[in-house]
């Protein structure tokens, strides 16, 4: 029973979703892409997007790389934000 107790006591408390958390997530992809597009060294290697545009020109392997790390920075920020009250 004790060792229940001490599993259940290190659980984080999570965010729910909410419309500050999605542009939250939103914003980092953003700026992930943009580091992407000056800091990838070959971004136009690979298939292209069906709207490369709008992806700042970047390949589908590009995208893929950026959103992933987009996606681990916001999810640092959102509990980084949670942690300290702002969300």
């Amino acid at each position: 029973m004790n060792s229940m107790l001490f599993f259940a006591a290190g659980v984080a408390n999570t965010v729910t979703w909410s419309p500050k958390v999605a542009i939250v997530m939103i914003v980092t992809n953003i700026v992930a892409i943009a580091i992407g597009k000056f800091t990838i060294k070959y971004p136009n290697v690979g298939p292209s997007m069906p709207s490369p545009a709008l992806f700042g020109g970047l390949s589908l392997p590009a995208v893929i790389a950026t959103t992933s790390f987009g996606h681990i920075l916001g999810v640092g920020v959102i509990l980084g934000l949670a942690y300290a009250g702002a969300l």
